[in-house]
């Protein structure tokens, strides 16, 4: 598969006035790769500073590496609670527990699995 350059960030989608880029988001932030109830989560890649709903978004839709955000940046605020809104730092997210620190909506618990591609921990 070619790799095509960044979507414009005009052409995400707008939840909650962040544009989210990703395949067949919806305004909760679930993707055509991860829909379940609990997929209300996206990030702050730090390689290009968009929005995206998971990492198979960011690779179809760029054309470069994620870089992952470094235990000195954790107090960036770079996940958003595709329910409420609230936009998280990473400490934040590390420690909440699986669920929005504002709202409680809970997060998919399977997306510790994928924390190395993000964030150095």
């Amino acid at each position: 598969m070619l790799k095509r350059d960044i979507v414009p960030e005009e052409s995400g989608v707008l939840v909650h006035n962040v544009s989210v880029i990703g395949i067949e988001v919806d305004p909760q932030t679930r993707c055509k790769h991860y829909h379940d109830e609990h997929d209300v989560v996206a990030i702050l890649f730090k390689c290009c500073k968009k929005w995206f709903p998971c990492y198979f978004c960011h690779e179809e839709l760029s054309n470069h590496r994620i870089e992952v955000w470094q235990a000195t940046e954790f107090r960036t605020r770079a996940i958003i609670c595709g329910v409420c809104g609230v936009q998280m730092s990473i400490a934040e997210y590390l420690d909440c527990g699986d669920c929005c620190t504002s709202c409680g909506t809970a997060f998919n618990p399977g997306c510790r699995n994928h924390r190395h591609l993000y964030f150095a921990v």
